[in-house]
């Protein structure tokens, strides 16, 4: 076992485990009514952030989705200044505008999230035009669900990013549902998304989301490819969200999913995966396990208490930094 391992275990380690603990701190406290804005959790689906945003550079720049409290963590995003954004604070990322679905950092390149969905996939190929103008070697890396792929703007933006060869990552997050509807009922039967998208000249590639170190290696060559010039790459991780679209309940009893999905799917938790692999390797000892819990679980208590007793904006700050005509 060499260094590198190590420290790229304890990285993945403790980036999925601020991922779940804060996550599931939000879901446990999201009914005192002090979060007053929708939330969408990833819990289940950590290791997609956290295995694309370690091999990424400190400066190549992400935007994330609806659900991006995981891209937000993974790319080094301020814990308390996140809570604080949740909570509607001053303090908070976006200054308590913007809510759990707007999320930004710019200064460790995390350029935004948002509600709409596909919406920052052009955004974020017009962030990678400008840095093959720049040659400033930074890439784009763009998170979206399978539903976007069923967007126009999808499309145009994966055409465009080829035939301009451009510095742009593509990542979907495969958790088979929009909401409450299922691949089968949007998109034609025996389709695959990582084919189809090849067809525009990219490479296109399908992996495991819920192995990280699988995340890890397939995001480290697709970035090779694209740090030489070549252009695009379009990564699909397939990956499954434990609690319902928005919110913080479990919503099996609702019949658009089994519970025998949902349990497979837990079975397949990535951070238990991972944590068994490490282990049995040797690479990582249960106390030094213990120890990224008892770290990470003051931070995230910090990071609410930081929330709780930080001011809500002014009112006189409202239109400060909003666009209107």
């Amino acid at each position: 076992m060499t260094g590198d391992h190590l420290q790229i275990s304890l990285s993945l380690l403790r980036t999925m485990k601020r991922i779940r603990f804060v996550e599931e701190t939000i879901a446990a406290r999201y009914s005192e009514q002090k979060m007053r804005c929708p939330t969408h959790l990833s819990i289940g689906q950590e290791g997609v952030a956290a295995g694309v945003c370690l091999a990424l550079n400190p400066d190549d720049q992400v935007f994330g989705t609806h659900r991006s409290h995981a891209h937000y963590i993974a790319k080094g995003g301020n814990l308390k200044a996140m809570v604080a954004e949740i909570y509607g604070k001053a303090t908070g990322c976006s200054s308590g505008k913007g809510g759990s679905m707007h999320l930004v950092d710019l200064s460790v390149g995390f350029m935004g999230s948002t509600s709409i969905v596909g919406n920052t996939i052009p955004v974020g190929v017009g962030a990678a035009l400008a840095h093959q103008l720049h040659r400033n070697g930074k890439v784009s890396c763009v998170f979206f669900g399978d539903a976007a792929v069923e967007e126009g703007v999808f499309h145009e933006s994966a055409n465009f990013a080829v035939v301009r060869k451009l510095p742009v990552l593509f990542v979907c997050e495969n958790n088979l549902y929009s909401v409450y509807s299922p691949l089968t009922v949007r998109q034609p039967e025996g389709r695959e998304i990582w084919q189809f998208v090849a067809g525009y000249g990219m490479p296109s590639v399908h992996g495991d989301g819920n192995d990280v170190w699988d995340v890890y290696h397939k995001t480290r060559t697709a970035l090779e490819h694209i740090r030489s010039g070549a252009g695009p790459s379009f990564l699909e991780f397939a990956t499954y969200r434990w609690r319902e679209h928005c919110g913080p309940n479990f919503d099996n009893d609702l019949g658009y999913r089994t519970e025998a999905e949902y349990l497979h799917w837990k079975q397949r938790d990535p951070i238990a995966l991972f944590e068994t692999q490490v282990t049995a390797q040797g690479v990582i000892e249960p106390i030094d396990i213990q120890a990224v819990e008892k770290t990470i679980q003051m931070e995230v208590d910090e990071a609410f208490q930081f929330a709780e007793t930080s001011p809500f904006p002014n009112p006189e700050e409202t239109f400060k930094g909003v666009y209107r005509e």
